[in-house]
């Protein structure tokens, strides 16, 4: 199902930037020189759809960065936590031990000398022998 769905949106978009990239094909030339219009230093020629998808992609990856450096507040805060429960769950652990090591087994009361569970030894409750 995902690669159903997954070709639905490709093949589509496949289509247009294919088509895009056909009716858009005339090179253009792009100036980075603001002072000389006529004889630009910094130039460079290239297809009008190229230089569209490099544009596009160049703000993909401009918002992308400042969603990521937007979001640093939220990182921090989650190493931060991840640490302080990380360092609770030590102390837990370490108390549980403490705990355990303290605890003392119920004490019981010594059984009399010839005398088992349920009366003397080898026999039940009703005096039948085991």
């Amino acid at each position: 199902m995902r690669k159903f769905l997954t070709a639905l949106i490709v093949i589509p978009l496949g289509l247009i930037l294919v088509t895009f990239a056909v009716a858009n094909r005339h090179f253009v030339t792009v100036s980075l020189d603001p002072f000389l219009a006529d004889d630009p230093s910094l130039s460079v020629t290239l297809p009008l759809f190229l230089l569209l998808i490099l544009v596009a992609a160049l703000g993909v990856l401009a918002g992308g960065c400042a969603v990521w450096f937007g979001q640093r507040r939220w990182r921090r805060a989650a190493r931060r936590n991840e640490a302080d429960a990380r360092g609770a769950r030590g102390e837990l652990a370490d108390l549980r031990a403490q705990v355990a090591a303290a605890r003392t087994d119920p004490q019981r009361l010594p059984a009399p000398a010839g005398v088992g569970l349920y009366g003397p030894i080898g026999r039940d409750k009703q005096r039948a022998t085991l």
